[in-house]
């Protein structure tokens, strides 16, 4: 007789990479969880497929209950961009962030990949601890300087972002 795996509880949180049919509950998600700002479904689309090696989402069962997008730039291929992170409300405070960074980061598509970075407005405290805890958890300094400046950038549209920077760091 063979051993026949026990399946997963339905509360279970698989992570893995996203593929075009999630593109819809990405982009619901991140509608759901404000102020995230909204990218256009299509550009969802594009994140769930064209660059689904450095993305992973969070399903809970069936549902999309986390996201996180980014890519490598094709000016520096030894850092990883972090779009954004979008947690169901219901997900979150159980450290599902980082475990999707972690994910991300551990694939073969971030092999060479030795420096994070990602924006954050200087009032996005949730934001803050999150990289704080990821330069932590991967040894490494975070440092931040004006990425995109309020009113140079974004014609007073948006908050500035600050590009954050966690590295180098071990594969």
């Amino acid at each position: 007789m063979s051993a026949v795996p026990e399946p997963e509880p339905p509360s279970a949180v698989k992570i893995t990479a996203p593929v075009p049919e999630h593109g819809v509950a990405v982009h619901d998600l991140v509608a759901a969880c404000p102020p995230l700002d909204r990218n256009s479904l299509y550009a969802n689309l594009l994140q769930c497929s064209h660059f689904a090696s450095t993305c992973a989402i969070a399903l809970q069962g069936d549902e999309v209950v986390g996201w996180v997008s980014g890519y490598i730039p094709p000016a520096s291929p030894n850092t990883w961009f972090l779009w954004q992170v979008a947690i169901a409300p219901a997900a979150r405070g159980q450290g599902l962030a980082q475990r999707l960074i972690a994910d991300i980061l551990a694939r073969p598509a971030c092999g060479g990949v030795r420096f994070l970075e990602t924006t954050i407005t200087p009032d996005n405290e949730a934001s803050w601890r999150l990289f704080r805890g990821v330069a932590k958890r991967l040894g490494a300094p975070m440092s931040h300087v004006t990425g995109f400046d309020r009113d140079r950038h974004f014609d007073g549209r948006h908050d500035t972002e600050m590009l954050v920077r966690i590295g180098p760091f071990a594969p």
